[in-house]
């Protein structure tokens, strides 16, 4: 291998000897003026970028990613910039369903006004730090750079192979891409909302739709059990080794731009980071240095407000404050659209803003509308604050990260270092409505007598946010509001609230805004019975306490709670009731489902069979009324709801109809999960986070035979576990083991865009390789040198 002797004057002696001695077998060479960089590629195409500077890394990490994922960034970029209808007409779909003249509407407005310009002015904290400019532009030259030497005929991807919406990107791209994360529970969230409001005009009328909906998207993915995440902190009372542990279980989306790739980004003497970036963003989002390691779960709590508006009178356009009428502003959007017959034409829309942000189409009558006001309107601070976290050594600078840049946009923090100290904090961006305030201007929804904490009175200024003194921008609760814990022995979060973080030492005395006490899920409930199984050591698994290996097995154990508390209710009713009246009226014979349901050994396993039966069972079932023979408890939060009720008529009637689904589906009643499971084939384990798996997954039998860009069909989705990592700090550094789920890339030719998927099939791990050793002893390392 060519050492990298072009470093600019004294950086070379920062790069450690094992990387100038490192093979380079392939001797490919690439370059561009003024940046510098080096990519080692290990086992799965893992890559490694060394750099000797923060351009660097990133035109390092740009040209990587883009030789794995370019079709799904020029994919994101085309939107970003609203420009779908222009290439790919308007009446198709984004990965997330939005049709493409609302997307091009809501991207084209944001860039008229400028909104991500004028955070990108501000100085750091607030925009960002000069370290993070560079990296990120160093990041668009790294994608030009492999654009340019591959050119758009000859990708290796036939999603875009070819495609006149690929070229060229800039800074400007990744920060609207930025942004757009950001803003994934609130306005992101709302795009077809509010590019759709328009008030009434005319004699004609129009019923006031609740804002029930609205508010629930307004809270994001943190309300769906499968796009969230688990996250454990082990401190040095749990762990054998007396160290700190971190299981990382992100649950998202598998097509499209949620997805994660693998990566480690290493200045020599400055950052040395390992773990996975969502699509598009140059930093590590969730990952480990060597004497750190955090992750992430998606926030219980609301991280937008609804305000409902009392129009003026005769004046759709304009609400009052404080008796006084306000007009909306106006925003006139023109987006180029192609037609069928390939002419091309301008439709052009009008969006509406108030004081507290866009007006939504959802309940806009003639007395009333709702807008929303998102907490990370103007959050840009979220790359500042990864870029730190990844600089940092241990959980005390973490928190400095946190109160510097305040800038996490909708999850909890989870993080343990070599100390073996477990930290938990939602330092999310939160609205800042005090509980007095919020008892004052909650309204209830839409006459049907519902409290909607997301619903604001928008007539009165006394309903604004307020603010903290230790918050760095106005609206958001500051650090000394939000709900923390420090331990010895674990934090964990699995999309619950904070109270339960650690049920040794409940969470109390946070603002309501925090959403405090709401009962646990089946997802949340099995985490913390299998932490307490491993302490203990009743969980099967050995002697008591975490070991790396019995970190893998707790995670990957793909055990269904509901099924553990609920599978020998439901033969015992069978048993009783072998013919059960469907909810038509239709007699069935139960006595094969029983006879499977008694066999299964309640797993989710690829080859379970029974899990596909419980499914179909459980997700019809009705409320919680309906299915639990013992409700909740507060003062029981782990241990109850329990038992399924099989003396209600409606669960007994839900078992016939599932055994009719599943044979009208020509699915056998014992057909095993990884059946009817798969993705590009490959059958994969867990269950709904709703079913009580921890291992969530969901996805149909022929889940990404299209590629992971766009879905080409409501079949093709694919959600759950995504990048599965767990890491042990042990003084000699990190031991670490990873499983990215869906492989590092999303082009369906790629011999990397299924191999993890195979692992994660047979519950095997990729060993990560850290240190310089590691990288370099990789029987398979392919390396690239990026020179100017």
């Amino acid at each position: 291998m060519v050492a990298l002797l072009c470093l600019a004057s004294g950086a070379a002696a920062l790069l450690p000897a094992s990387a100038s001695a490192a093979p380079e077998p392939d001797g490919k060479r690439v370059g561009d003026h003024g940046y510098t960089a080096q990519i080692r590629r290990t086992e799965y195409g893992i890559p490694h970028v060394l750099a000797h500077d923060y351009g660097g890394l990133g035109y390092g990490y740009g040209y990587a990613f883009a030789q794995d994922n370019l079709c799904q960034l020029a994919d994101q970029v085309v939107t970003l910039r609203g420009e779908r209808s222009r290439y790919l007409g308007p009446t198709e779909t984004t990965a997330d369903g939005t049709p493409n003249l609302a997307s091009d509407t809501y991207h084209q407005g944001l860039r008229q006004a400028g909104t991500v310009r004028r955070l990108l002015d501000r100085p750091a904290p607030l925009g960002p730090t000069p370290e993070l400019r560079r990296m990120v532009e160093g990041y668009a030259a790294g994608y030009n750079r492999y654009l340019r030497d591959t050119g758009t005929a000859h990708l290796p991807d036939p999603t875009c192979k070819g495609k006149p919406w690929v070229g060229p990107i800039d800074a400007m791209d990744i920060w609207n891409l930025v942004y757009d994360v950001n803003g994934a529970s609130g306005a992101t969230a709302l795009k077809q909302a509010i590019v759709t409001a328009t008030p009434l005009t005319g004699a004609g009328g129009k019923s006031a739709a609740k804002p029930l909906r609205a508010a629930e998207a307004a809270r994001g993915a943190s309300r769906r059990d499968d796009l969230g995440s688990n996250g454990w902190a082990l401190g040095r009372d749990v762990t054998r080794g007396r160290d700190g542990m971190l299981l990382a279980n992100p649950h998202l989306a598998w097509i499209g731009g949620d997805r994660f790739y693998q990566v480690q980004l290493t200045i020599p003497g400055v950052i040395d980071v390992a773990g996975a970036s969502i699509y598009g963003t140059p930093v590590v989002e969730i990952g480990h240095t060597r004497t750190l390691a955090w992750t992430h779960t998606t926030s219980y709590t609301d991280h937008a407000s609804l305000y409902r508006l009392a129009l003026a009178p005769g004046d759709p356009t304009s609400y009052l404050v404080d008796g006084k009428a306000v007009p909306m502003t106006r925003r006139t959007v023109p987006v180029t659209v192609r037609g069928a017959d390939g002419k091309v034409s301008t439709v052009s829309s009008t969006l509406y803003t108030s004081r507290y942000g866009p007006v939504l189409a959802e309940g806009w009558t003639r007395t009333e509308a709702y807008a929303l006001r998102d907490a990370n309107a103007d959050n840009l601070r979220s790359m500042n604050e990864w870029l730190a976290i990844g600089r940092a050594g241990s959980v005390a600078q973490l928190k400095q990260a946190h109160q510097t840049y305040q800038g996490i946009p909708w999850t909890y923090t989870i993080a343990t270092d070599t100390t073996g100290t477990a930290y938990f904090n939602d330092s999310s961006a939160v609205p800042h409505v005090a509980d007095d305030r919020l008892k004052r201007c909650a309204l209830a929804g839409g006459g049907g007598g519902e409290d909607l904490p997301g619903v604001l009175d928008g007539s009165t200024a006394a309903c604004e946010w307020g603010s903290d003194p230790d918050a760095v921008v106005p609206g958001i609760f500051g650090p000394g509001h939000q709900p923390r814990l420090t331990r010895t022995d674990y934090v964990a979060n699995s999309n619950n609230d904070s109270t339960l973080t650690n049920p040794a030492e409940p969470l109390a005395g946070y603002p309501r805004m925090y959403r405090a006490g709401v009962p646990l899920g089946p997802r949340a409930q099995l985490g913390l019975q299998m932490i307490a199984g491993r302490r203990d050591g009743s969980d099967g698994l050995g002697a008591p306490g975490f070991s790396l290996p019995t970190l893998q097995a707790s995670m990957l154990g793909d055990r269904n709670y509901t099924a553990e508390l609920g599978r020998d209710d439901a033969v015992a009713m069978c048993r009783a009731h072998p013919v059960l009246t469907a909810t038509d009226g239709t007699e069935v014979d139960v006595r094969a489902a029983c006879d499977v349901l008694a066999a299964w050994d309640t797993r989710d396993d690829p080859g379970s069979r029974g899990a596909v039966l419980w499914k179909a069972f459980r997700t019809r079932v009705g409320g919680p009324h309906a299915w639990w023979r013992v409700p909740y408890d507060p003062a029981q939060p782990l241990t109850t709801p329990r038992g399924l009720n099989s003396d209600e008529p409606q669960v007994r009637r839900v078992l016939a109809d599932a055994v009719r689904k599943l044979a009208a589906d020509k699915v056998p009643l014992d057909a095993p999960m990884g059946s009817v499971q798969r993705w590009a084939g490959i059958p994969l384990p867990g269950c709904s986070g709703g079913e009580g798996c921890f291992n969530v997954v969901n996805a149909s039998p022929t889940s990404g035979s299209g590629g992971a860009t766009r879905p080409s069909s409501p079949d093709d989705y694919a959600s759950g576990s995504s990048f599965i990592m767990a890491t042990e700090l042990t003084a000699q550094g990190p031991r670490t083991r990873t499983i990215l789920t869906y492989g590092q890339s999303a082009n369906p030719e790629s011999p990397h865009y299924t191999d993890q998927t195979v692992l994660f099939s047979h519950k095997r791990w990729v060993t990560e390789r850290f240190t310089e050793a590691e990288i370099a002893s990789d029987p398979r390392l392919r390396t690239i040198s990026l020179r100017g």
